[in-house]
């Protein structure tokens, strides 16, 4: 059967990850989690202090990186490997998540990155998610997704997932270091966040997980009926 590229986009907190790993599940399809990527590269440069100012020091910091996806058949889930190390963890922090947007915005990185994922979805039946999928890596992706929702809603959301790794960071640090994010994202001149013009918009503030789930799912279900459809003629 034939299969498609779903791409996932939208802000922080609104659930893009673990529906996007939830519907790539039910689909059979490989997730690929760009916020980890871009999270594993902005955890190297905080460890080995590179200057996000020196285009120099980051082109070199890049050439140093490998992000591989490993299956992890007790949990089952795909976990980043940061040069050979599992920084599922490490890449979730608070101390990542309030540099991780500048890092992104970065020209050098993001070019970097693109050409991976790019590379990650060549043949299709895979779940993308991140903040230019639908507008920079795949612009013909057979279905695209645009997610938002309510900063509190989000924040809350995101504070609860924080406690569940260990992590006890106050409701107002956890809106702002969104809120900033969100300005970063939708501002920053290299790829900026935003609904791509074909993208079916998706508000999760007052919807379940579960219904987030089924509701993509069908769109892509529609998609590929359609498509056979389309095929059979």
């Amino acid at each position: 059967m034939q299969k498609i590229v779903i791409a996932i986009d939208g802000y922080s907190g609104c659930g893009k990850s673990t529906t996007a790993r939830a519907v790539a599940g039910l689909l059979g399809y490989i997730y690929i989690d760009t916020g980890a990527m871009y999270r594993s590269v902005t955890l190297y440069f905080i460890d080995n202090h590179v200057s996000l100012t020196d285009p120099r020091a980051v082109s070199k910091a890049l050439e140093q990186i490998d992000i591989t996806f490993h299956y992890n058949a007790t949990k089952k889930v795909n976990e980043v490997y940061l040069n050979g190390l599992n920084v599922e963890k490490e890449i979730r922090g608070m101390d990542v998540s309030q540099k991780v947007s500048d890092v992104s915005a970065i020209k050098e990185v993001r070019h970097a990155l693109v050409a991976q994922q790019r590379k990650m979805g060549k043949s299709k039946g895979v779940v993308m998610d991140g903040r230019d999928i639908g507008t920079v890596v795949f612009p013909d992706a057979d279905l695209k997704i645009f997610m938002t929702a309510d900063l509190y809603v989000r924040a809350e959301r995101r504070q609860k997932e924080l406690l569940g790794k260990g992590q006890l960071v106050e409701l107002e640090e956890v809106i702002e270091n969104l809120r900033s994010r969100d300005e970063i994202d939708t501002s920053r001149k290299e790829s900026p966040l935003k609904k791509a013009a074909n993208a079916i918009e998706i508000d999760t503030t007052h919807i379940t997980f579960e219904e987030q789930i089924e509701l993509i799912t069908n769109l892509a279900t529609s998609k590929l009926i359609s498509g056979v459809d389309r095929n059979k003629n």
